[in-house]
């Protein structure tokens, strides 16, 4: 039996390469939208991080998310980002 790939993508906070199911995906879509996709669904371009603070704060520190997209990112979507992150550690 053949041993299934597992996909793996870089997080944008740590710089590593990790489990693609590990990470939150941050997509942008054609009309330039910046949104969270947490079913791994939605078109557009993906740009992921841990689901960990450190690292998301890391990302934005860094502009990591502007430059994955090419775009600016409001406000809004890194608190949307913040608050599923903090509500996945509070389980």
């Amino acid at each position: 039996m053949k041993k299934k790939k597992i996909p793996m993508r870089m997080c944008l906070g740590c710089q590593e390469m990790k489990p693609k199911k590990e990470l939150i995906r941050v997509v942008r879509n054609k009309e330039g939208e910046v949104s969270v996709d947490f079913i791994g669904k939605k078109p557009g371009r993906g740009a992921y991080v841990c689901k960990s603070i450190e690292c998301f704060e890391k990302a934005r520190k860094a502009k990591r998310f502007e430059r994955a997209f090419e775009a600016h990112i409001g406000d809004d979507v890194y608190d949307i980002i913040k608050q599923q992150l903090e509500d996945d550690n509070d389980q």
